[in-house]
């Protein structure tokens, strides 16, 4: 696709998110199996869940705009999810790996959330108010989750990880 327009790079940026959330919901699963603490399971679970909605809301958006969601690979997305792939085969103790999954996963949060601030932004400009609110929604439950892993790393996971680790 030529990119000429703001449109156009609307487009470009929703393809790029599209399949940064389908990696996303291809890698939360290992990052479940890897999770030693409960609470980490659970909120590693429970954003499965919302990701497959976000995923959903691009495919919903797009179709809005005549556009498949398909066509792009979102290379920044499987760096990021690449460095979690090498911590977990480093197989540190389990809570020093379940510290370094909140690390991870904060930084995926925190791509995910630039991602959508702009393509909200671009739907604003562009007069696609309705598709803004479908986006604020994915960001706003992105920054939800980045919140709650901060949570349960600075009540939990970090504190048991520098207990763990060797003197």
């Amino acid at each position: 696709m030529e990119m000429e327009t703001l449109r156009d790079l609307y487009i470009e940026q929703l393809k790029d998110l599209y399949s940064a959330e389908n990696m996303i919901i291809k890698a939360l699963p290992r990052m479940i199996k890897a999770a030693s603490h409960a609470e980490l399971k659970q909120a590693f679970s429970n954003h499965l869940k919302e990701t497959e909605r976000h995923a959903r809301r691009i495919e919903e958006v797009c179709d809005e705009l005549g556009v498949s969601p398909r066509g792009k690979k979102c290379v920044g997305m499987e760096g990021l999810l690449e460095e979690g792939k090498e911590l977990m085969k480093e197989k540190p103790g389990p809570d020093l790996l379940d510290a370094g999954l909140i690390a991870s996963a904060q930084h995926v949060e925190h791509y995910e959330m630039a991602g959508y601030g702009c393509v909200r932004t671009y739907a604003r400009q562009l007069g696609y108010e309705g598709q803004a609110e479908i986006l604020q929604a994915s960001l706003d439950e992105e920054g939800n989750a980045d919140k709650l892993l901060t949570q349960i790393a600075e009540s939990t996971i970090n504190i048991e990880a520098e207990i763990s680790s060797p003197a």
